[in-house]
C-alpha cells in the first residue's frame, strides 16, 4: 500500500514540474506585445517642475490615435487640460524593443524615435504633484493607457480669461476601439491647432496578436496538475493479499 502511494505521489511531483517547465518555455516563446506605449516624456516622470509651462509632451512609439484621451489633474483634483496636439517626432534618450507576431513567431522591433502629445496645461493653480493620464489604442488594437506624476514646485498662475475646468471623458470612438469594437478608419494626429479627442473619428481595428494571457498561465497549470493528479489516483495500488496470492501460487 505504502509503495502505491510513493509511487502516486512521485507521479504527481513529475507532472507538476513537467507542467511548470513546459509553462516557463511557453512564457520564453511568447515576450509581451504591448505596441504603441509610451517610451519618453517632459517632464519626467516622478520629477519636479520649477517653472510655469504650456504644455506637457508624451512621447509615444507610434502616433497616437486621433481620438486619444488625455488629462491633466492639479493637487486639489481640478483638471487643468487644455486638449492636445501632435508635434515633431523626437529621437528617444534610451531605445524602446517591442514585438511583434510574424509567421507564428515573435519578431522584436526597435524603436529610437519617440511621436509626441502635447498636451495643453491651461494654468497652475497650486504646488503639489499633478497626474497627466493617457488613453489611446495602438496599430494592433491593444489598450495604451497609463499615467504620468510629478511635482510642481514653481509660481501659482491665475486661470485665464472665461476658463472652465474641463469635464468631457474619453470619446464614442475611443471607447469603442478600447472593447475592440470594429470602428471605421481614422488618420493619426499630425503638428498642428489643439486637437479636441471628442470630435474625431476611430481608426481601424487590426487583428490583436497572439499573447499568452495573464489568466491562462494558472489556468493550464491547475489543469495540467489536475489531470496528473487524476491519473495519479486511478493508478490502484496493489494489494498485500492479492500479493500474497501471487506468491502463493508461484
Amino acid at each position: 500500500m505504502r509503495s502505491g502511494s510513493v509511487i502516486a505521489v512521485t507521479t504527481v511531483r513529475i507532472a507538476v514540474l513537467a507542467v511548470v517547465a513546459a509553462l516557463g518555455l511557453a512564457l520564453t516563446a511568447a515576450p509581451a506585445a504591448a505596441h504603441g506605449q509610451l517610451a519618453m516624456s517632459d517632464p519626467v516622470q516622478d520629477s519636479t517642475v520649477d517653472q510655469a509651462r504650456a504644455d506637457v509632451a508624451l512621447y509615444f512609439t507610434e502616433q497616437p490615435a486621433s481620438f486619444a484621451w488625455f488629462t491633466v489633474t492639479a493637487p486639489s483634483g481640478q483638471r487643468v487640460d487644455g486638449g492636445w496636439r501632435g508635434g515633431e517626432p523626437k529621437r528617444l534618450d534610451k531605445p524602446v524593443q517591442e514585438y511583434f507576431l510574424v509567421d507564428g513567431k515573435f519578431e522584436p522591433k526597435v524603436y529610437n524615435t519617440g511621436f509626441p502629445a502635447l498636451v495643453a496645461v491651461s494654468h497652475w493653480p497650486e504646488q503639489g504633484q499633478y497626474v497627466v493620464a493617457y488613453q489611446s489604442v495602438a496599430s494592433d488594437g491593444e489598450a495604451v493607457k497609463g499615467q504620468l506624476r510629478f511635482t510642481y514646485s514653481g509660481p501659482v498662475t491665475p486661470a485665464p480669461a472665461g476658463w472652465t475646468a474641463p469635464t468631457a471623458g474619453p470619446s464614442e470612438a475611443l471607447t469603442r476601439a478600447l472593447n475592440k469594437e470594429s470602428a471605421p478608419a481614422a488618420a493619426a494626429p499630425t503638428a498642428g491647432p489643439t486637437q479636441q479627442p471628442q470630435q474625431a473619428a476611430p481608426p481601424p481595428a487590426p487583428a490583436t496578436p497572439f499573447v499568452l494571457t495573464d489568466w491562462l498561465i494558472p489556468a493550464l497549470l491547475i489543469v495540467g496538475v489536475g489531470a496528473m493528479v487524476w491519473l495519479a489516483a486511478r493508478r490502484e495500488p496493489v494489494q498485500p493479499e492479492k500479493k500474497r496470492r501471487k506468491a502463493a501460487l508461484r
